[in-house]
């Protein structure tokens, strides 16, 4: 497996041991298995957290869990809701760097629903399945909306296996934002169905990110794992091999 070229990379930045991995919303940690291989062959040690999706306190305690099991200065990356997660989680001191990809970037105590609301509403969000709940995407949105970049066997088994999100998880607030003290790193979609690409652009620039776009759905880390790999690598300021 051949890396290429770093993205961002920084004499400055401490070099990372671990990489932590969080997903978003109508997923789980599979997501990332394409991801994992480059990131292992680098050198660093990864864990990617299981979310269980039953409120946003809860997810954010599951990625502490994984923080906790670690040593050493560590690169935390979301993925689409997750950026919430390590917004909120993302001050722990041995994260020395933050990763979005697709995701969210709320400020502290910002109302994520009323920002995203000052841009066109995402395709995506019309696909939304309510019960006992509980929510999920329905497999056309999930086909079209979520996964369109990839092939649709692929996005079936992902849509079969997609993790169904509380109706209350979309309701919470940051109480803090690590990407003001943290620097970050930003991989927008250009073909975002899901978050308009244009406000992942905005938080990107807000934050100070160092920032790619992709020719990519929703899912850049399944679609295009490589380029995702690079800029968390980037991110861990591993010199070039």
């Amino acid at each position: 497996m051949t890396l290429l070229p770093r993205i961002g990379y920084a004499d400055s930045l401490p070099l990372a041991k671990n990489a932590v991995l969080v997903h978003g919303a109508y997923a789980d940690a599979s997501c990332w298995l394409a991801v994992i291989p480059y990131l292992q062959e680098a050198g660093l040690n990864v864990m990617a957290v299981q979310n269980p999706l039953t409120s946003f306190a809860d997810d954010v305690e599951a990625t502490k869990r994984i923080l906790a099991l670690l040593d050493g200065p560590t690169v935390l990356v979301g993925h689409s809701y997750a950026g919430m997660i390590i917004t909120e989680t993302g001050v722990d001191p041995k994260v020395t760097a933050l990763v979005y990809v697709a995701a969210r970037a709320p400020d502290a105590g910002e109302d994520y629903t009323a920002l995203a609301a000052t841009y066109p509403k995402p395709p995506a969000s019309s696909g939304l399945v309510h019960a006992g709940g509980f929510a999920q995407l329905s497999e056309a949105a999930f086909i079209r909306d979520f996964a369109g970049d990839l092939p649709a066997p692929k996005a079936k088994a992902l849509y079969a296996v997609q993790g169904r999100i509380s109706d209350t998880l979309f309701n919470a607030k940051t109480t803090v934002a690590a990407w003001r003290s943290k620097p970050s790193w930003y991989a927008v979609s250009k073909n975002d169905r899901t978050i308009d690409p244009d406000l992942e652009r905005f938080m990107a620039k807000r934050m100070g990110a160092t920032t790619v776009e992709l020719d990519a759905s929703h899912v850049s880390l399944i679609s295009q794992p490589l380029a995702v790999a690079q800029l968390i690598l980037a991110a861990a300021g591993q010199p070039e091999k």
